[in-house]
């Protein structure tokens, strides 16, 4: 289990056992079902903070998912945020099911790092994009820029980022997760050939989405 959700499943525990020794003390039923329903969300809690170990390709040309998900847009676009180019971007849709831990994509030396704040659109939409409350991380590799954004959804409000300007980073990494459906969008150089496909199932730290120099 990811360490974020320690605090949210003690949370869940401390107060199923409080309403349980309530509900047993005045023998009442409607606080017994309240605690019931609580020991549930702890399962609940458990299951979306699970962290699986994930074996990390020993390629040094390949470009690794930063997050689980479906890939349900990659196209071109012009970002003026840390490129000041036109670069394809990947949008991955992370589900309620899905892992939400993320990971780094690539080697290099973090060079930007932006919180910004929004709004809570669903975030399969495409105004999830620029409205939503999101963290930008840019990294500058040896084959160039790369970039990454968590994007929160209609769900998540919690953007966890644990990295800092200068760091330097492997592929691989976990580095944060966003808590309950959410949204990650990867912004790749020309450079970068990519080699999934719309609608295909992605595992974070584990599923090569692309390649430089075009070596597999």
């Amino acid at each position: 289990m990811n360490k974020e959700g320690f605090t949210t499943i003690l949370g869940l525990l401390f107060f199923a056992f409080f309403l349980g020794l309530v509900g047993y003390i005045y023998s009442n039923t409607l606080i017994l079902i309240i605690c019931a329903v609580n020991i549930i969300l702890v399962g609940v809690a458990v299951y979306f903070f699970r962290d699986p170990l994930r074996v990390t390709p020993e390629n040094p040309n390949a470009v690794i998912s930063p997050a689980d998900g479906r890939v349900i847009d990659i196209s071109e676009v012009m970002d003026s945020v840390f490129f000041e180019n036109r670069v394809t971007r990947m949008t991955i849709y992370m589900s309620l099911i899905d892992v939400h831990v993320n990971y780094i994509p690539y080697d290099g030396i973090v060079e930007y790092l932006k919180y910004s704040r929004g709004e809570y659109h669903r975030a399969n939409l495409s105004t999830a994009s620029q409205k939503n409350v999101h963290s930008y991380i840019g990294l500058e590799t040896k084959y160039g820029k790369i970039a990454f954004k968590q994007i929160t959804g209609a769900v998540a409000r919690r953007i966890v980022c644990n990295l800092k300007l200068g760091q330097k980073v492997k592929a691989g990494q976990k580095f944060g997760m966003i808590k309950f459906g959410s949204r990650m969008e990867i912004f790749l150089p020309p450079q970068a050939k990519i080699i999934v496909k719309l609608g295909e199932r992605l595992r974070a730290g584990e599923s090569v989405i692309a390649v430089f120099n075009g070596t597999r």
